[in-house]
């Protein structure tokens, strides 16, 4: 049976953002759907107590895991890693080996990067990442060089930010044609 997997970024919640209304779509759709909280805050948002969290769910061949800011390359760390292989990956604003947001974002998020990216494809044959053109948080060009390194699919969403509940994303109607 297939099951969605929905995780949130730094400092975040699984209540925030776009997170509860594709749960409710995708649950109404009678899909089993895991919007698990995982840890944050320095001290306590790092890969292994991520990986902890994520360890907890199922998470196989039929797995689609939708992963918001720094949660891209949390799962694709997790998945090289421990040489799981999923259905789809759907990223929203990912990046990796970005530096300079703040010293705390970069305190957590630094954890979380990886040199061989471009391995996640030996663990996923459906990758999409949405990005857009004016991230607060994130550069274009960064987003758009982890997206490059991972896969073709790929979509810009215009003066979208950071596509959070900050600039109007509380819904998310775009992720859910590729579902």
């Amino acid at each position: 049976m297939n099951n969605y997997i929905i995780l949130h970024g730094s400092f975040g919640s699984s209540d925030g953002n776009w997170f509860p209304w594709l749960k409710k779509e995708l649950e109404n759709k009678n899909y089993k759907v895991d919007v698990p909280q995982m840890p944050v805050g320095v001290g306590n948002q790092n890969f292994d107590n991520w990986s902890k969290e994520l360890d907890q769910l199922l998470v196989n061949e039929n797995t689609t895991i939708i992963a918001h800011s720094i949660a891209p390359v949390f799962v694709c760390k997790y998945l090289i890693n421990r040489k799981i292989k999923v259905k789809k990956l759907i990223f929203v604003c990912g990046f990796n080996n970005y530096l300079g947001i703040d010293k705390e974002y970069d305190a957590v998020n630094e954890p979380m990067f990886l040199d061989n990216l471009g391995d996640i494809k030996n663990y996923c044959d459906d990758i999409t990442c949405f990005y857009s053109d004016n991230d607060p948080y994130v550069k274009f060009e960064v987003e758009k060089e982890f997206a490059d390194t991972i896969t073709d699919k790929q979509h810009i969403i215009p003066n979208g930010g950071h596509i959070n509940a900050e600039t109007g994303y509380t819904k998310f109607e775009e992720i859910l044609k590729y579902i």
